[in-house]
């Protein structure tokens, strides 16, 4: 018998611990995931299938580690272990645009008892554009639209998209050493943003994309067919100009582009409720204590942002809950 836990652990294990209970006894499922970040996410969409007969429990791979990371959820741990009882909920990184070109990439496609983002990541659904606003007012309480959020992410998406195509075709080539993943994000990230001209810092990012590309499309000319093709083939995966910004790197998202666009919006925000403060204060002792009390109310948008849960009504997000429902259907 194995020593490891993860060893003994396995999907039968877990179901021959359920039989051992009363007949009426809820079925435990548990469900892995890649790090403590990803367990209120998979927390949440897991819950809404739990009822009188299952319940899930959502934990890392390893109680006797620290690794995390997919590789280590998938491969090394878990492996062949997965099954009715347990499952792993990863995300996708380019895995899902892969289409099965790497080991990695088809096991997570081809497994029903494995849960994809399909965004590149969980950062990616906070950043979810449909939400951005009421983030703000969250961290601000203050209603204001200073600017339209799901129109400036469509813009950025479709600014990133013929790049990100490119940045998918070195993958699935194996050819990262000429354009690697940090190369691409480097071309797609914001610097300072005006919240009175947001769009000039997408002419500057567009500029750089374009450079870049014109640099690819000389040095790679028998690409260009196949890039066309997995165009095509990107829009059946759900990929479109409009929405490239849910498949680029989750962090890169949400550090240097999302989170640099709210940070100037709040900070604006701030000082308009602030001023109207001042502005219906009817003397100084009335003025310290709104103003006090607004400061105390007020939470940092890097903290709001991970309770973004508008993606809910997200296409991609959808697809999840179907994988759930295919899986939930084979242990019927």
């Amino acid at each position: 018998m194995g020593k490891r836990l993860t060893e003994n652990l396995s999907s039968l294990y877990i179901g021959a611990a359920n039989s051992l209970k009363p007949k009426r006894a809820r079925r435990k499922i548990v469900a892995y995931v890649e790090s403590y970040d990803d367990i209120s996410f998979w927390r949440s969409i897991l819950a809404e299938y739990e009822d009188n007969t299952r319940y899930f429990e959502v934990m890392l791979p390893s109680q006797t580690s620290l690794a995390k990371g997919k590789k280590t959820v998938l491969m090394n741990q878990l492996g062949k272990q997965l099954g009715e009882n347990m499952i792993a909920c990863v995300d996708s990184d380019y895995d899902y645009l892969l289409q099965g070109r790497t080991n990695t990439s088809r096991y997570i496609i081809e497994n029903p008892y494995v849960m994809q983002t399909y965004a590149y990541a969980i950062e990616n659904y906070h950043c979810y554009a449909e939400g951005l606003h009421e983030i703000c007012v969250m961290a601000t309480l203050n209603d204001h639209k200073l600017i339209n959020f799901p129109e400036f992410m469509k813009l950025y998406s479709q600014i990133a998209y013929p790049l990100f195509i490119w940045s998918v075709w070195f993958y699935r080539r194996h050819i990262l050493s000429e354009f690697s993943l940090l190369d691409f994000c480097s071309y797609v990230k914001l610097d300072q943003v005006s919240t009175h001209h947001p769009e000039r810092s997408l002419e500057t990012m567009a500029k750089k994309v374009n450079r870049k590309l014109h640099d690819l499309e000389r040095h790679h000319p028998e690409a260009l067919e196949e890039i066309e093709s997995m165009k095509k083939e990107f829009d059946r995966l759900g990929v479109h100009p409009d929405n490239t910004y849910m498949f680029i790197q989750g962090h890169h998202i949400m550090d240097n582009v999302v989170l640099r666009l709210l940070i100037p919006v709040c900070t604006v925000l701030r000082r308009e409720r602030e001023q109207q403060i001042h502005d219906l204060a009817l003397h100084d002792m009335q003025l310290h204590n709104e103003l006090t009390s607004y400061q105390r109310s007020q939470v940092g948008v890097e903290v709001v942002i991970h309770r973004n849960s508008f993606y809910k009504n997200s296409p991609l997000y959808q697809m999840i809950r179907r994988d759930i429902e295919k899986f939930l259907k084979i242990i019927r």
